[in-house]
């Protein structure tokens, strides 16, 4: 089962599905679509995935000019704020969990995901400067040239 998640100024939305293909990731888009207000801009942060990538998530986005998609690094691990949510839910709610069906698995999940947006959600404020990762980024490349 994987469960989709997406970050918003201060709320969670989760949708849990058997598969992560690209049906079911244009479902959830279709899901934020619909209760993200008019008029708002989205830009989501994605890793590489192929089920991110297909053509029919391409031509969803072409007919969607208000999303912009930004793709991470192939084996990154650059966003903190996402990796942290998932450690407390497995933390807090799954590790310890006993679960006789998915049902049950998934009402954990989505009762997580409602008790930390009743008391917990807050803007996520992304504090790096983009000077300064575009420069560790080039002496990055500098070195790995120095080395060959």
């Amino acid at each position: 089962m994987r469960t989709g998640i997406m970050f918003t100024l201060s709320r969670m939305t989760g949708m849990n599905m058997q598969r992560h293909r690209h049906q079911e990731f244009i479902r959830f888009l279709n899901r934020l679509e619909r209760d993200i207000p008019a008029g708002k801009v989205v830009h989501v942060i994605l890793d590489n995935v192929s089920s991110h990538k297909t053509p029919e998530v391409r031509r969803w986005l072409a007919r969607h000019p208000r999303w912009t998609f930004h793709f991470t690094p192939t084996s990154s691990s650059w966003l903190n704020a996402v990796e942290g949510f998932f450690a407390r839910l497995t933390r807090r709610r799954l590790k310890h969990g006993v679960f006789h069906s998915v049902c049950d698995l998934q009402a954990a999940i989505n009762r997580f995901l409602a008790e930390h947006n009743d008391g917990e959600a807050k803007p996520f404020a992304w504090r790096a400067d983009p000077d300064a990762i575009i420069a560790a980024r080039s002496r990055g490349f500098q070195t790995l040239e120095s080395i060959h």
